[in-house]
């Protein structure tokens, strides 16, 4: 999970930078639209600030889960680890920096109770209620950007395909006999 701490640790220095009003504003209205996206809601937030070491601890985690973490490669017949999806690694670095409960949570339960993978498995299946809707918003609109990119795509190849079978048909085009 090295990339939650230096994701914390940057965006610390960035808020240590003097920024002018109007900078701090934008920025301001950055985070709160990051965060409405990422679904870190007051009601959330009040949510996660009643989870205790005890929540985590008693949370029953099959040993079949664990397995669900891994995933096939699709360049290699090795497996990588996959414990959280881009959507919710960007949501854990919000909500670790906006509820310092959860943050202090984690490093109290982390790596001495459990293992950060199942911290956060934990984490998502108690927040589900309040998240889903938003990771599923997120899952629908990467879709339609893929399909989008890949209907440009095919719409680029069909006009090459369009301009080479022109091209095609010039050149098989028989010459005319010669007049006489």
């Amino acid at each position: 999970m090295d990339w939650l701490r230096s994701s914390l640790s940057m965006s610390s220095r960035n808020s240590k930078t003097p920024n002018t009003q109007t900078q701090s504003n934008s920025k301001l209205q950055h985070q709160q639209q990051e965060e409405s996206v990422y679904g870190i809601t007051e009601e959330l937030i009040n949510h996660v600030k009643s989870f205790t070491v005890d929540t985590f601890k008693n949370f029953p985690l099959k040993d079949e889960d664990e397995g669900s973490y891994w995933e096939e490669t699709q360049s290699s017949s090795t497996k990588v680890r996959k414990d959280l999806s881009d959507w919710q690694e960007r949501h854990a670095i919000l909500v670790l920096s906006r509820v310092k409960e959860i943050s202090q949570l984690r490093y109290a339960l982390c790596p001495r109770h459990l293992k950060e993978n199942q911290f956060w498995k934990i984490y998502f299946k108690l927040t589900r209620s309040h998240v889903l809707e938003y990771e599923l918003r997120h899952i629908k609109q990467e879709k339609l950007k893929r399909m989008a990119m890949e209907d440009e795509k095919s719409s680029v190849n069909n006009s090459y395909e369009v301009e080479m079978a022109e091209a095609k048909d010039i050149s098989f085009v028989e010459p005319l006999p010669p007049s006489e």
